[in-house]
């Protein structure tokens, strides 16, 4: 038996022991929600079961540690309604649910279906229905894009994520307007948020998002538990794996990544761009300071250089933040 296959089994029965001694102190299964998404023809509605406090106060906003001590519900069936469409789905070991559903009815745009786990209340989760005559789409990453993280960075991240409270984090200068101003002439753009971060944070993101007049869209994150080969996931290929998902998805979209180059997005972006050259509109970098890219992998200079068509062969512009991107996008747009 190897390391990981330990973790989850500890894992499990840490939980399932979490499970019981919860439920006998009045706690009860519920859903969380997260923004599916989908097109005309078929829809993602994903979502998770945790163990909810009968405490009221225990919502609100806090320090941003308590994200991260939950007990997740394995094998739980759960109830999807759509309308007068019922399907029904039980979670992962993890306690997450991803439920693809056929010929669901919805026209393009948002829509909240109910999920209804067994003993538990039920709760909506947000579904964005892409229209197929949409034509440009935008996949952003969120720390350090979006977000000020500074995530590669060990003891900063720590404090960012485990003590500072959820509501105190800072946007990036100038990124909601850059992203206004790719959406301007194309209102019906949807924007993909894609993350290495952990499913836990979900709530805290969406109302930040919404805070810093961030457009509204479905978030790709991920679990940070042990998997079958390894203790932890692997954040690079998870967004690999997401963005393929997406161009599968969208045949006739042409997407505008968007990132920074203080991990590997820059070669992820390659990578995608490499595959499919005639599905990428643009790439925008955010460039991290030599003092970030020191703190981040020990070096001044980024992971991978984010020069222009020499790294990516399509449009591509780089800035500190969001207001140089803009200035150099209007000097040569991506779309009409």
């Amino acid at each position: 038996m190897g390391i990981s296959d330990i973790a989850r089994t500890v894992e499990r029965r840490i939980n399932a022991t979490g499970v019981r001694r919860k439920a006998a102190q009045g706690w009860r299964p519920a859903v969380t929600g997260f923004h599916g998404y989908g097109s005309p023809t078929r829809l993602h509605v994903l979502g998770r079961v945790l163990m909810e406090s009968p405490d009221p106060a225990s919502n609100q906003v806090q320090r941003g540690w308590r994200q991260f001590f939950t007990t997740q519900v394995s094998d739980i069936p759960v109830s999807v309604r759509i309308g007068d469409l019922v399907v029904e789905s039980r979670t992962n070991a993890q306690g997450y649910i991803d439920v693809l559903v056929h010929d669901h009815g919805l026209t393009p745009g948002w829509h909240e279906v109910s999920l209804e786990p067994a003993d538990g209340p039920a709760t909506s989760a947000r579904i964005l229905i892409v229209d197929s005559d949409v034509r440009y789409g935008i996949i952003s990453d969120i720390d350090d894009t979006v977000l000020v993280t500074w995530l590669p960075r060990a003891l900063i991240a720590a404090w960012n994520a485990w003590v500072k409270r959820t509501d105190q984090r800072r946007p990036v200068p100038g990124m909601a307007e850059f992203y206004a101003e790719l959406r301007r002439n194309h209102p019906n753009m949807p924007v993909f948020y894609l993350s290495t971060g952990a499913w836990n944070t979900f709530g805290t993101l969406v109302d930040f998002l919404a805070r810093h007049n961030f457009p509204t869209g479905p978030l790709l994150l991920t679990d940070w538990g042990p998997t079958p080969t390894g203790l932890f996931r692997d954040g690079a290929e998870h967004k690999k794996i997401q963005l393929r998902n997406l161009i599968i998805e969208y045949p006739d979209i042409h997407w505008i990544l968007i990132g920074d180059d203080g991990q590997h997005d820059p070669l992820t972006y390659s990578e995608l761009v490499f595959e499919h050259p005639d599905r990428v509109a643009g790439v925008a970098i955010r460039q991290l300071s030599p003092q970030e890219h020191v703190l981040a992998h020990g070096t001044a200079a980024p992971l991978a250089q984010a020069r222009r068509e020499e790294l990516f062969g399509v449009r591509t512009i780089v800035g500190e933040d969001g207001h140089e991107l803009l200035e150099e996008y209007r000097k040569d747009p991506f779309l009409g």
